[in-house]
């Protein structure tokens, strides 16, 4: 062969090779590659139920956030932080504070109306709150995660202590409070779970820890342990 056909060839094979590995990269990275799922059983890991079942629809309060959250995934709604004056973006519309509404919709509670229930029974929890707006402040990540220090349980930051990560905890990224999302009962071959949120990426129910997000807040919402006056149903 020529050594200019050589060199040619060569030219062409780098560019070519570069992009491939390129999308390969962008393929992983945003979980589009098919692999294969473990759940809880592979791990000898318990699946925790809630003990209430606050809507009465016979699935309970852990499995319904679940639920919700996967259904807001499935749906994929349009990254949009925009205020509505009624509160709730259209179901097309949202981001990653309205999966976690979405979510406890499903089980029966109205999350906008116990966090403004909250502020207003505790403003000083909330300095960043100067003027009360019930439209929106539900949908800021800083305050669910001042709501769900009150009145959820505290786990572990930490994704390798698997035992601790069940379907429909809450999980808050970032010292800034930045991003959040509920924890699905998918995993990965070394146990640690997926999370379900809205980043505007193409999937939502994803293998997202593995991006080194970095984890500050995980919760659990036991309706059991928190005063009957903060539950408050989900109504129109």
């Amino acid at each position: 062969m020529k050594r200019g056909v050589k060199r040619l060839i060569y030219y062409l094979a780098v560019p070519f090779l570069l992009i491939a590995a390129i999308c390969l990269y962008l393929l992983s990275y945003y979980n589009l590659l098919p692999v294969k799922r473990y759940c809880a059983d592979d791990f000898g890991i318990e699946v925790i139920h809630s003990s209430i079942d606050f809507n009465g629809n016979g699935t309970d309060d852990y499995t319904d956030f679940l639920l919700g959250a996967r259904a807001d995934a499935e749906n994929k709604p349009r990254y949009d932080g925009s205020y509505f004056a009624d509160g709730y973006p259209p179901d097309d519309i949202g981001v990653c504070t309205d999966v976690i509404w979405r979510a406890f919709k499903c089980a029966g509670y109205s999350l906008r109306d116990m966090v403004d229930l909250d502020i207003q029974f505790r403003p000083e929890a909330y300095p960043n709150i100067t003027d009360r707006d019930p439209n929106i402040d539900f949908r800021r990540v800083v305050n669910l995660r001042v709501f769900f220090e009150k009145h959820a349980i505290t786990l572990s930051n930490n994704p390798e202590d698997i035992h601790q990560w069940q379907p429909g905890d809450i999980v808050i990224f970032g010292e800034d409070s930045h991003h959040i999302g509920i924890v699905s009962d998918i995993r990965t071959s070394k146990g640690i779970t997926y999370i379900i949120h809205n980043g505007g990426q193409p999937v939502r129910e994803e293998n997202y820890l593995k991006r080194g997000a970095e984890v500050t807040g995980h919760y659990r919402f036991d309706a059991s342990l928190v005063d009957p006056a903060m539950l408050i149903p989900w109504h129109e």
